[in-house]
């Protein structure tokens, strides 16, 4: 059975010591709610079935591939803490876990969780024994409730439409960490091209005034260290904004982009009396997103945003990767199809995949999952799980704009309904108040409010009708897109100018000559000739467009019934991939008329 993520799983923040529990869990279904009430969590207590993590127990990949909802389910493993650990603090980490999780060590309980996406941690060491530690995992999830943020995790047990297999309980690495009593909890970093700057915060946990606390900060690029910071703590929290100059004799520094993804190394050593106490290993990218007079830029210059929509489904794992290798494969995939970016939809993804974005190089618009029903129980939840979304991905290079609400997903009554509006509203003003960094799109796909991009969903296949629409500004804006003819924008004035994008386009389906499956596309071809043309026929009309700065083709690969894919769900090829990259790499509308140094 395969193992997922034997290197670190938090690659933002490495330390060198920590213990992988991904693997075999005992495991049981609770759906008569008995658990408490029995005290399942004591030790001694026995499960009847193994579940294989960080994998759901609807995935082939965990042992178990039931697709009936079972939303109350228990996990149970014994672990062995190093004795060379004793005397550090133990923190126990969870990925994610779908949607609440209740946590004790051997019979005690430590730790509620809620929201199915992101990451918690939990020190344990006042819990642990000598020889062997009882972790047990209770999972709640809410299969049928249309106001919990789910994404594409469909209310019914069989998928149907553009709505899949859901997920519950742990789909994210579980590990544990010696830390020392005094360590770094956590930094931010934010780069500032204009001024070759790097601002670092660093967070400090039980920090003692009492004690003699240092900080080296050691920036490197290629192995070459550029500068070394070293300051005294007198507070948890200590900000240091440091001057990147270059180090040849050209005087650069050296910028991210897809096209040259370069990353300076940071390692922070914290030494306390002169001993070092902790170290971490990180990166950073000098990377700009950014509205210049109406065009999107990055790192100052006009840039066209060549997208593919990417769900990060996989047949055997569902929301979860089978390995590390699958996350980076689909990175090189859309970067050999010619996309410069991918729009991660309707899911946070594992920070593997940002990393290798960021390694690699490969723009992402971070997405969350969004609800169906829009309820007050919904807001408290959906902003709760987006301050922490900011939290966990705000160092990322790679990262340029955050998606909040798709499709009026959870917001059905936006355009007449006030505090839906307000919600919209408060989601746009509030990540632009935790990352002033990025742009922000208030609602993908139409009925904008207050928003950095006006994004468009159009799956029209017909050139003539696309280029027709495109060539004209008062046609796209007054343009109704698709699922009821909604408006671009919910008010007049909150129309500015902003770059346009086509952030949904395409949907062909193609099964490609040895198909796995039959499904649905918006659209279909019946051979790779056909399909090119159609895909030369949605592409082209945007490329030339002097107003459209962006699209997003739908999608990289298939899903469940899905069969839209440039690629099957086994991520084999339909069509060459450099007959692909033609069509999506060709010159823009700037481009032929300005030069290419447009881009």
């Amino acid at each position: 059975m395969a193992r997922i993520r034997d290197g670190y799983p938090r690659p933002q923040f490495i330390r060198k010591q920590w213990m992988n529990l991904n693997g075999e869990w005992d495991f049981e279904f609770d759906d008569e709610n008995l658990g408490l009430g029995e005290k399942w969590y004591l030790p001694h207590k026995e499960f009847s079935q193994k579940i294989q993590v960080p994998f759901v127990y609807q995935s082939k990949l965990s042992g178990i591939e039931k697709r009936s909802f079972h939303d109350i389910v228990w996990y149970k493993k014994m672990v062995n803490i190093p004795k060379e650990w004793k005397g550090q603090r133990i923190v126990l980490h969870f990925g994610a876990v779908d949607y609440t999780a209740s946590i004790w060590v051997n019979g005690k309980f430590v730790k509620r969780h809620e929201g199915g996406h992101t990451p918690f941690s939990i020190d344990i060491t006042d819990d642990i024994n000598e020889d062997a530690t009882t972790i047990t995992v209770r999972t709640e999830d809410y299969s049928k409730d249309l106001s919990l943020p789910r994404g594409k995790q469909y209310w019914k047990e069989r998928s149907e439409g553009i709505f899949y297999t859901g997920s519950t309980g742990i789909w994210q690495t579980v590990w544990l960490e010696p830390v020392h009593k005094t360590h770094l909890d956590r930094v931010k970093m934010v780069p500032n091209i204009d001024e070759n700057e790097i601002t670092i915060r660093s967070f400090i946990n039980r920090f003692s005034k009492e004690k003699n606390v240092k900080l080296r900060t050691r920036i490197m690029f290629q192995g070459k260290t550029i500068i070394e910071d070293v300051i005294d703590i007198y507070n948890s929290e200590e900000t240091r904004t440091i001057k990147i100059s270059g180090d040849d004799h050209y005087g650069y520094v050296h910028l991210w982009s897809p096209e040259e993804p370069n990353l300076y190394t940071v390692h922070f050593t914290l030494y306390e009396n002169d001993v070092i106490i902790d170290e971490v290993e990180s990166y950073f990218g000098m990377r700009k997103i950014s509205v210049e007079n109406g065009k999107l830029c990055l790192n100052n210059r006009p840039y066209f945003k060549r997208m593919v929509l990417d769900q990060g489904y996989y047949p055997e794992g569902l929301l979860t990767a089978p390995s590390d290798c699958d996350i980076k494969n689909d990175v090189l995939i859309a970067k050999k199809l010619g996309f410069n970016g991918v729009r991660k939809h309707q899911k946070l993804e594992d920070p593997r995949f940002l990393y290798w974005c960021d390694q690699l190089g490969l723009l992402v618009w971070g997405e969350f999952a969004s609800a169906r029903k829009y309820s007050e129980q919904y807001v408290n939840r959906y902003t709760k799980e987006w301050l922490e979304v900011i939290e966990r991905d705000f160092n990322h290079p790679s990262i340029v704009v955050w998606v909040p609400i798709n499709e009026s997903w959870g917001v059905p009554d936006i355009q007449r309904n006030e505090q839906q509006q307000h919600h919209v509203l408060s989601m746009y003003h509030l990540l632009k108040s935790l990352d002033p960094t990025r742009l922000v799109v208030s609602n993908d796909g139409w009925e904008h409010m207050a928003t950095d991009l006006c994004t468009i969903h159009d799956y029209h296949s017909s050139y003539k009708v696309l280029k027709d629409r495109y060539n004209n500004i008062e046609n796209i804006y007054n343009f109704k897109p698709h699922f009821g003819g909604r408006n671009i924008f919910v008010r007049e004035k909150d129309k500015n100018d902003q770059p346009i994008l086509v952030t949904e386009c395409g949907g062909i389906s193609f099964e490609g000559s040895k198909a796995e499956q039959s499904g649905w596309g918006y659209s279909g071809a019946g051979n790779e000739e056909e399909f090119l043309e159609m895909l030369k026929d949605v592409i082209n009309p945007l490329l030339n467009s002097p107003y459209v700065q962006g699209f997003c083709y739908t999608q990289l690969v298939d899903v469940e019934q899905e069969t839209n894919g440039l690629l099957t769900y086994y991520r084999k090829a339909k069509v060459d991939f450099n007959k692909i990259k033609e069509i999506i790499d060709a010159p823009t509308y700037d481009e032929k008329h300005y030069g290419t140094f447009i881009t």
